[in-house]
């Protein structure tokens, strides 16, 4: 399955996180034109990281 950006609107918390200004103009060209803000697309790509980690076999 590959990642889709979509709006999403939920209860959330303030952390504060450092990102390379490279990887902030990435994510700015990404999601121009698609109704989602930056922080909305960093919890969808987190989340669709998680969903997809190989899973540890211990």
């Amino acid at each position: 399955m590959s990642f889709q950006i979509r709006p999403n609107k939920k209860e959330s918390e303030n952390k504060t996180i450092r990102f390379p200004l490279e990887l902030i103009n990435k994510i700015n060209q990404a999601i121009e034109g698609n109704d989602v803000s930056f922080s909305n697309f960093v919890i969808q790509a987190c989340q669709y990281a998680l969903d997809n980690m190989e899973k540890d076999s211990k």
